[in-house]
């Protein structure tokens, strides 16, 4: 049986755990080749790892990545790595590229550094667009291609603490509608907003935060916690977060159907991926 994304090649920013790792999960899976990109050499291990992983179960090949795309050779270096590894016959194609690696660096009003602010401006906005721009030769010419920019529900919601990081995010969103106009014949562009997702990202954020935005959480629909279906660590999470975070594989099956060729006439959207904490009209 043929896999939806066979031989498709798809480069994970940020893809060595957490989200990323379960995107590269996703994907592998429907048959896609995948870039495993982190920047950390404490994650080399995991990156590696994950990549054993994802060629043994589902037979694919990666490309273990480790890049800072925050550089400013860093973008122009994923993708002449990329382009190393799976070039063939001298024909090299991006189909998949998800802007997946982020970091929030919370802070009150008053207090947000200068140096915080420009660390999450680098690598959530700045390095999305010119690792879209490195990989802009070798993107489909069919409107096959995908990009999917994982933003957050932080955007629409105003959480507290997130100046950096809502700011750095909505960046994200508005230059996704407009690289879905400038690429529309290459490409798809969209982004989800995923809220709370059990990584333990949220659970780690100071309580005085977590305790303003419980009522935030405590509204989205599908927050309520389901015993005998949902984990221990689950609920006990959903205690401090008024409600239950995400599942990895509920955010990476959203981004998974985005690149699907029959979300081919989806673009410039912000899709929720949110348990209904956020709802939007298309």
């Amino acid at each position: 049986m043929t896999r939806s994304l066979e031989n498709k090649l798809a480069i994970i920013t940020g893809a060595s755990r957490g989200l990323g790792a379960a995107l590269a999960r996703h994907l592998a899976s429907k048959g896609a080749n995948i870039v495993i990109n982190y920047t950390s050499e404490s994650s080399t291990e995991n990156a590696t790892a994950l990549a054993k992983e994802l060629e043994v179960n589902h037979s694919i090949k990666t490309l273990v990545a480790r890049v800072d795309v925050t550089k400013p050779d860093g973008p122009d270096q994923l993708i002449d790595a990329a382009k190393s590894a799976f070039s063939n016959n001298d024909t090299f194609q991006v189909d998949i590229l998800i802007n997946n690696a982020a970091v929030v660096n919370p802070a009150p009003m008053g207090s947000v550094a200068l140096s915080d602010f420009e660390a999450t401006f680098n690598l959530n906005a700045r390095a999305p667009l010119f690792v879209l721009q490195a990989a802009l030769p070798y993107l489909p010419n069919d409107r096959s291609g995908r990009v999917i920019n994982v933003s957050s529900i932080t955007t629409s919601m105003g959480f507290w603490w997130q100046s950096c990081y809502a700011g750095t995010k909505g960046a994200l969103e508005a230059m996704t509608r407009v690289w879905a106009r400038e690429l529309a014949e290459r490409c798809t562009v969209n982004a989800i907003n995923p809220g709370a997702i059990a990584t333990g990202m949220y659970t780690s954020l100071p309580k005085e935060m977590l305790e303003k935005a419980w009522s935030l959480n405590y509204m989205a629909p599908l927050a309520a916690t389901r015993e005998g279906i949902d984990s221990e660590e689950t609920i006990a999470a959903a205690k401090d977060l008024g409600g239950r975070p995400a599942y990895l594989e509920e955010i990476a099956g959203v981004v998974g159907l985005l690149c699907m060729p029959e979300a081919g006439w989806v673009t410039g959207q912000v899709i929720g991926a949110n348990g209904g904490g956020v709802m939007t009209k298309g």
